[in-house]
Parts: C-alpha cells; structure tokens; sequence
C-alpha cells in the first residue's frame, strides 16, 4: 500500500512551512515558435548564476533535440548540481490539448511511447545521466503519458496544470486508468502552483495560473498568487509545495513582433515576450529572496518524489 503523505525524516523538511521546486523547460526560444536555441545558449548561464547566488538547486527539463543540439550546456548544467529531467523529444503535444493551438496536433497515443524512449535516451547520453523526472510541454500530460513514463523508470512528473484541473493540489501517486486522481502508480504527479482562491474569468482558467506573471507583472504580483495558494493548502491541513514551470529564453531578450518564417510569420500575443532578458532575471531574483524569508525549502523533482514514497 502506498503513503500518500511525505516522510518528514529527511533533513530540514520539518523546518521548512513548504516546499518550492524551480523547473526549467529547455526547449526552442518562445517555445513552440521558433527552432532557435538562444535562451538556452545565453539564458541559461545568468539562470545558473543566480541559482548559485541563492543556494538554490533546480530541475532542469530537457527536450532530446535541445539536449542533442546542446551538449556543453547539459553538462554545465550537470556540474552545477542540478538535476537533469526530460521534456519530450521536441517541444510537442504529447498529452491531451487543455485549450485550441491550431496546427498543432497531439502526438498519437500509439507514437507516444516510442517518442518517450528516444527523448529519454538522447538526454541520457548527452549528459551521462538517466533523466527520473519528466514534464510534458505546456503542462500537456494524460493518462497514456503516466503509464509510458512508469513503464520507463521514472519517479516524478511535473506536468500537472492545477489551474485547469483544481485538484488535487499537493503531489500524488496518479491513478493508472486517470492521470488526474490519486491511485497506486509508483511515479509521482508534482502540480504546478496556481491562485485557487480566485474567481476566474477565462474558460480555461488560465488567469488563476503563475505564468509569466513574475516577469509581465513582478514579482510581489506573483507572490501574492503563491502566498494564497500556501494559505490555501495549509487551511486544508496539507502541506505545500510551490512547483514552478519556467524557460531559459525568459531570462534572455526576445524578438518583439512578427517572425518570418519562408512560408508564413507568426506573431505571439506581446505578453509571451514581454519583458524577457534583464528584468526577467531581476524578478526571479526577488523571487528568490522572498521565498527564503517565508522559510520555503528548495528541492529537485527527484528530492521530493523520493519523499513521498
């Protein structure tokens, strides 16, 4: 039978009111609209410098075509001391759509499997190190997903968009026929922090979630969505866990308007770029600060699935 509740044996857990788990997507500049690697080339070095400043250490998540095209800086990232997860093969729809992305078709549930063992090989060989912690892209898991990554050995998935789903709101064994609720698989569903104290006004609730507020906004704007998310789940006699999904080409300047591409320009609405490079990694950095005064503990994916074994 398993524990659904985490030990507290583990040092420092019970001195801490809650864990923060910082994930980074390493994929293609502004996603899933260009095949550019410059925030992972130039963003992710400061990303490194500041997780050193604060003591902090990370879970990198790495697609295998950003590993494979970027060797030096998996095993920078490696060095650092911070963990090495995988985020598919390309930056792609792996699970089930939350929300319409035209032309951008989900991988079929029988090519899935293969997809996984690729990108979890690819990653593995860049860096030396066999990724147990996954994230799909955009938060975009399923059922067929959890039973694949079991099937392939890994301990915790990332994946989880609270903001759409609302529960459950602390890490859990999922179910093996849905992703969504509590059951007996041995991987761990980590979900991503939102505000669900508020009244949301979009119909797929993406007001109520943390990105890219931090940056769009600042950071005591995000803070306050994590400080009532923290009341939230402690009113409910849980304790919390503040996961992050993040990208390195936010801490890195970002083209402003159209991108032409041969055949078509695409042109993301001005909050996915906005702000990106400078003022980016300065609100992170507050970030950081904050949540070491609130007395958060800062812990990889694999640190705190292995806690809830």
């Amino acid at each position: 039978m398993k524990k659904t509740k985490p030990r507290t044996t583990s040092p420092g857990f019970a001195d801490h009111a809650f864990d923060v788990v910082f994930g980074f997507d390493m994929e293609t500049d502004i996603g899933s609209f260009t095949p550019f690697y410059e925030g992972v080339k130039r963003g992710t070095p400061r990303l490194l410098e500041l997780l050193d400043k604060h003591g902090v250490r990370a879970t990198f998540f790495w697609t295998g075509h950003a590993a494979e095209s970027n060797p030096d800086m998996v095993h920078r990232v490696r060095d650092a001391g911070h963990e090495t997860g995988c985020h598919g093969l390309y930056h792609e729809t792996l699970g089930d759509p939350i929300f319409p992305l035209p032309n951008n078709w989900p991988i079929l549930p029988s090519e899935v499997e293969g997809r996984l063992r690729e990108a979890t090989r690819i990653v593995r060989e860049v860096s030396g190190v066999r990724p147990t912690s996954f994230r799909c892209p955009r938060l975009w898991g399923s059922t067929k997903v959890l039973n694949v990554l079991e099937k392939l050995g890994y301990l915790a998935d990332a994946s989880f968009p609270l903001y759409f789903y609302q529960k459950p709101f602390v890490p859990y064994h999922p179910s093996a026929k849905d992703w969504t609720r509590p059951g007996r698989m041995r991987i761990v569903e980590i979900p991503n922090f939102c505000d669900l104290s508020m009244e949301s006004n979009d119909p797929y609730q993406r007001d109520r979630d943390q990105w890219p507020v931090f940056r769009t906004e600042s950071a005591e704007f995000l803070m306050q969505k994590a400080d009532r998310f923290i009341e939230y789940v402690q009113t409910r006699g849980k304790r919390p866990v503040v996961c992050f999904y993040l990208h390195p080409w936010e801490f890195h300047p970002m083209p402003q308007g159209a991108l032409d591409f041969g055949e078509s320009s695409v042109r993301p609405l001005p909050f996915i770029v906005k702000n990106c490079g400078p003022k980016a990694l300065k609100q992170l950095d507050r970030v950081c600060t904050l949540f070491k005064e609130r007395g958060g503990r800062f812990v990889t994916a694999k640190e705190l699935a292995a806690e809830y074994s």
